[in-house]
């Protein structure tokens, strides 16, 4: 199988007959073996019943039917792990992702890429509710994760099968790939794809999600830069919350010693010694998370490292 595309779906009923057939007709010039892979994700709508009818025709469709609605993450995970083609080219079920985009994303991954993730120019979206959200949050990834696109909402991305099945996804970190497949080697790209207004169905975006992705944003930011180390962060924190109130504590003393200062009703005291005890409590927290993390890949035999490929020896007689 040489392309799989992933679609998550969740009430999507007046999307999925034009877009599958939009996506077999991008295709067919090709010429290359492929798999389409819906994700129901408990729709409650006639999605389901539509993809029953649908698989009686299309041979080339798979359904994943979830038992109930996970959410996006969730239904990527399930896709990938499905998938069986070498490139897998990932899309929302809602129509506003154009299928004939697939092949410059194709095109794109050939020159070398491991992920082409699709930036959407024009957004067709409205400008205060999600647009300017979606500006301020590409931006703050970008800038956390160190890995810079334009759109990090975009589900369409094409990626290799390797660098695909190398990807654990919680929450919502299906908006987090590219950081994470970057985070694993993987060779990044970009392009333009093209975007259309929804003609069917109801949005399931809106500002009350923008505030779970600041949340795994952080979780993705610690993953990426302490996941092995958390001494690193938790030690730093506690040595510099140590120096301090060690600092204030001397300071407080030379007043009480030399100059006869009472600072037994000083603020400045009991802030001293929460940061001693403090920075205790951040440097037990980095040993704990140490010996976690030793323990999560000693058991699993997982390594912390991952290979592109191998050259072996040529051997000589």
């Amino acid at each position: 199988m040489e392309l799989s595309i992933v679609i998550p779906v969740y009430n999507e009923e007046e999307n999925l007959e034009p877009l599958i057939r939009e996506t077999t007709r991008a295709l067919a010039p090709s010429g290359k073996s492929y798999e389409i892979i819906v994700v129901d994700d408990g729709s409650n709508d006639k999605s389901y019943a539509i993809l029953t009818r649908l698989h009686g025709t299309e041979t080339r469709l798979k359904v994943v039917r979830l038992r109930r609605n996970f959410g996006q993450t969730a239904a990527v995970a399930a896709g990938l792990a499905h998938a069986q083609g070498e490139v897998i080219v990932a899309m929302d079920g809602d129509g506003q992702n154009d299928p004939g985009d697939i092949p410059a994303l194709l095109a794109r991954l050939d020159e070398g890429f491991d992920l082409v993730s699709g930036w959407r120019f024009p957004r067709q979206d409205p400008f205060w509710s999600r647009r300017l959200p979606s500006s301020i949050a590409n931006a703050l990834i970008s800038w956390m994760t160190q890995v810079k696109l334009h759109d990090y909402g975009c589900t369409l991305k094409a990626i290799r099968r390797d660098t695909a099945k190398d990807l654990k996804l919680y929450g919502e970190m299906h908006r987090f790939i590219p950081a994470i497949a970057y985070e694993r080697g993987a060779r990044i790209a970009e392009i333009k794809v093209h975007h259309r207004p929804r003609h069917g169905g109801k949005s399931k975006y809106g500002l009350a999600r923008t505030f779970r992705v600041v949340l795994d944003l952080l979780t993705v930011k610690f993953l990426l830069s302490y996941g092995t180390r958390p001494l690193h962060i938790f030690g730093l924190l506690g040595l510099l919350s140590g120096v301090v109130g060690l600092l204030l504590a001397v300071f407080l003393t030379a007043q009480k010693l030399f100059y006869g200062v009472d600072i037994g009703a000083r603020p400045l005291l009991l802030l001293a010694v929460l940061l001693i005890v403090i920075s205790f409590q951040f440097v037990t927290m980095g040993l704990l998370g140490e010996m976690i993390v030793r323990t999560y890949h000693e058991s699993q035999d997982k390594p912390i490292y991952a290979i592109k490929e191998i050259l072996e020896a040529r051997r000589t007689a």
